[in-house]
C-alpha cells in the first residue's frame, strides 16, 4: 500500500531505547505488534472486566476481546486513510495493557490508594508494562518497542500537560515530546476504542437485558442502523436485530471519521508526520454531528449500564476486594511473592507502595478474587 507522506514510515522510526542488531521481514512496528500479543500482560486481559466481571458470561467482553475489536477497527480506518496499519493496531492491541481488575472500579480503587504517591493511571501504567515490568529479554526490561509505538501509548488520547508519574520519569530519560499530539495512526486507536466501547457495551447491555432494543433505538444514529437492520431483514428475530443494528452503527462511525479526518487533513495539509504532531488540533475525530451522537449514546451508557444497580453492586464488591488487597499487602509486604517482596521495601513505605500497586494491577478478576480468599478467609491455605 503507497502510504500518506504524512503517516509513520516504518523506515525512519526513531527506533528503540536500546539498539537491537540484525532483524527479519517484518517491520518495526509489525515487530512491535507481535511484542505485544506474546506479552504475559495481553494474555491476562483475558480474564480482566470490561464491564462485566468474568464469572457473569462467557459471552460478554473481556479486555482482550475489546482490544481486538478495537485494533479491527484501528485496521480498518489506518487503511482508508492510507496510514501504518500495522502502528495503528499495536497501539490498539496495547493500549489496556495496563489496566488492573475489575475495569474502572479497580482503577478508582488504585487511584484513592496511590494518591499519596502521585495516584494511578491506567496510560502510564501501560507504558510501565511495555517499558519495565515485563521480562521477556535478558538485555533489558519491558520490550522495548520502537519510539513511535511508546509516544503513541503516552499520549494518544492528546498533548499531556501533566504527565502521571511514571510517564514524567520515563520522558525524562527517553523523552516523548508530551506536550504535542501524537501520529494520526495514534489517534486512529483512540478513536477506535471509543467507537468499539460504547457499541459492545450496548451489545453487552442488551445480552444482560439491561435495557431493550425499542429504548436504544432512540438514540440518533442507532436508531437509523435499527431501521436499516429492520428493513434488510422484516423477519429476523431480535437477537439478529441487535448485532445487525450494531454492525451498522461502527460502519457509520468509521466511515464518519474517515471523511472527518480527510476533511481536516486537506485543510492542514501536512507534508510529514512532524506537520500532524505540530497541528493545532487532532487529525481523527469525529465530526461535530457524530460527535454529539456518540455523546448520546455514551450519556445513555452510564445511566442505564455503568450505574445499573447490578453493575453498582458488582463493581462495589470489586472496589472492596483491591482495597483490602491493597491495604494487606501495603502493610504487610512480607506476604508478597518471593519477586514482589525483594522490590517493596518497608512495610507502609512508598517503595511497597508502588510493588504493590503494580502487583495487583497486574492481577486479572479471577487470580484478585482468588487472592483476596486466601488472605482473608482462615479456612483457605496461603
Amino acid at each position: 500500500m503507497n502510504l500518506a507522506p504524512y503517516a509513520v514510515l516504518p523506515e525512519s522510526s526513531r527506533g528503540r531505547l536500546y539498539p537491537e542488531a540484525g532483524g527479519d521481514a517484518r517491520s518495526p512496528f509489525q515487530r512491535d505488534r507481535d511484542r505485544i500479543i506474546h506479552a504475559t500482560a495481553f494474555r491476562r486481559l483475558q480474564y480482566k472486566t470490561q464491564v462485566f466481571v468474568y464469572h457473569e458470561g462467557d459471552h460478554f467482553r473481556t479486555r482482550l476481546t475489546h482490544s481486538v475489536e478495537v485494533a479491527q477497527i484501528a485496521r480498518s480506518i489506518a487503511r482508508l486513510l492510507r496510514l501504518d496499519e500495522d502502528l495503528a493496531e499495536a497501539l490498539a492491541l496495547a493500549h489496556d495493557l495496563g489496566h488492573p481488575p475489575f475495569g474502572h472500579a479497580g482503577e478508582d480503587a488504585l487511584n484513592a490508594a496511590m494518591k499519596p504517591y502521585g495516584g494511578f493511571d491506567h496510560n502510564g501504567q501501560s507504558l510501565r508494562v511495555v517499558t519495565h515490568l515485563e521480562a521477556r529479554y535478558a538485555g533489558f526490561d519491558g520490550l522495548n518497542l520502537t519510539w513511535e509505538t511508546l509516544e503513541g501509548i503516552a499520549k494518544h488520547n492528546g498533548p499531556l500537560r501533566r504527565p502521571s508519574p511514571y510517564i514524567a520519569e520515563y520522558d525524562a530519560r527517553h523523552a516523548l515530546d508530551l506536550t504535542s499530539y501524537s501520529s494520526a495512526e495514534a489517534q486512529i486507536a483512540a478513536i477506535a476504542d471509543d467507537i468499539a466501547y460504547n457499541n459492545h457495551d450496548l451489545d453487552d447491555g442488551l445480552r444482560a437485558g439491561l435495557f431493550t432494543l425499542e429504548e436504544v433505538g432512540a438514540l440518533p444514529v442507532i436508531g437509523e442502523a435499527l431501521a436499516a437492520a429492520r428493513a434488510a431483514a422484516p423477519d429476523a428475530p431480535l437477537e439478529r436485530l441487535a448485532p445487525e443494528m450494531i454492525r451498522r452503527v461502527i460502519s457509520s462511525m468509521v466511515g464518519d471519521v474517515a471523511v472527518e479526518a480527510t476533511r481536516r487533513l486537506s485543510v492542514l495539509k501536512p507534508a510529514m508526520v512532524a506537520d500532524i504532531r505540530a497541528a493545532d488540533r487532532p487529525m481523527v475525530v469525529f465530526s461535530e454531528e457524530m460527535a454529539r451522537a456518540n455523546l448520546s449514546i455514551r450519556e445513555f451508557l452510564f445511566q442505564r449500564m455503568y450505574r445499573h444497580w447490578r453493575v453498582n453492586r458488582t463493581m462495589a464488591k470489586s472496589k472492596r476486594v483491591v482495597q483490602v488487597l491493597f491495604s494487606l499487602l501495603h502493610g504487610g509486604p512480607a506476604m508478597l511473592p518471593p519477586l514482589w517482596r525483594a522490590r517493596a521495601g518497608e512495610a507502609g513505605s512508598a517503595e511497597a507502595a508502588l510493588a504493590v500497586c503494580d502487583y495487583i494491577a497486574g492481577m486479572t478478576d479471577r487470580f484478585a478474587l482468588e487472592e483476596h480468599r486466601r488472605m482473608t478467609d482462615p479456612d483457605i491455605s496461603g
